[in-house]
């Protein structure tokens, strides 16, 4: 009983230790690379600095601490054979899991607002979404994401794990009410949010139709805000739906579903923060602009920060 796994169940896990490793190391290092570049093009270039690249700039750090935070500890943890020795980082772990995880659902949630009164809204969206309105947005998804991890956790504190090592997921009372408002409610509002500017995206561009007389722009101004949108809408569903619709099936009971495949939808809900950069900083041109000038290394022999971009 003194040694925390015997020796063959330690070697019959070793083919999956190493193909977990490298996948937690792949994935870790592309997730902060690439939020690492979000961060350093809205922070360094000035003209990267509004309200809507202050919100994507909220979702790159959440992003990059679920690749340098997150991944590695799951990982370690998850396979680690001392259960007493790492009882309180497997603690720590859940409640920076369930901390970031529901940040960055809540800021796709705020960037959704932010598109909203830009599109729908467009001669009041300046005098709406300023500065001060963004900044209460973030502070907003990161305290509540804190109190919801926090009250998680605590109510998790005691309740012995019957594998004995450190799980990505358990199955309690608390992870279905957190899935409640940590993916579910903010999915239904990015949903419908988008849904409406869908709509108003194609009744302008009937009236660009009227006004120009000019079937091709209208079919492509059409094209452009289908191919986005459900870019947007499909990256988020196809990364944490089947994780939290899995949640819900294991705590209903009538499913027989298997933990280890409810941690590899986690981990497909984790490569979500690998997908954002690419979905919602990739596309813009600006953006763009900005990594070429980073990765050329000018920002390193002058001062670029004034360079237009748009």
């Amino acid at each position: 009983n003194d040694l925390c796994y015997s020796y063959f169940y330690r070697s019959s896990c070793t083919v999956t230790s190493y193909a977990l490793n490298v996948v937690a190391v792949s994935l870790s290092i592309l997730i902060i690379c690439g939020n690492l570049l979000v961060i350093i093009s809205v922070v360094y270039f000035k003209q990267l600095h509004t309200p809507t690249n202050y919100l994507i700039l909220s979702l790159a750090v959440t992003d990059l601490l679920v690749g340098a935070l997150v991944l590695p500890f799951s990982t370690i943890l998850s396979l680690s054979s001392c259960w007493n020795s790492s009882y309180l980082l497997c603690k720590m772990r859940g409640l920076f899991d369930i901390l970031l995880c529901a940040s960055s659902i809540l800021n796709l949630s705020c960037i959704s607002i932010d598109r909203y009164f830009a599109v729908c809204h467009p001669l009041t969206y300046r005098s709406k979404i300023n500065v001060c309105f963004v900044l209460t947005m973030i502070l907003v998804s990161w305290t509540f994401s804190a109190l919801l991890s926090i009250i998680i956790t605590v109510r998790e504190i005691g309740k012995k794990i019957p594998s004995g090592r450190c799980m990505i997921f358990v199955a309690t009372k608390e992870s279905m009410s957190g899935s409640v408002f940590a993916f579910y409610i903010p999915a239904i509002i990015i949903f419908t949010i988008y849904l409406r500017i869908l709509m108003v995206a194609k009744k302008q561009a009937r009236r660009i139709q009227n006004t120009m007389k000019s079937e091709a722009a209208l079919s492509k101004i059409e094209n452009k805000a289908n191919k986005t949108l459900t870019v947007v809408m499909g990256v988020f569903l196809m990364c944490w739906t089947p994780y939290f619709s899995a949640i819900g099936f294991y705590s209903m009971g009538k499913f027989t579903i298997p933990v280890a495949m409810i941690e590899g939808f986690k981990w497909l809900g984790w490569s979500n923060s690998m997908l954002n950069p690419l979905v919602y900083a990739f596309f813009y041109r600006w953006f763009r602009r900005a990594f070429a000038i980073i990765f050329s290394g000018k920002i390193f022999q002058g001062d670029f920060s004034n360079t237009k971009l748009l």
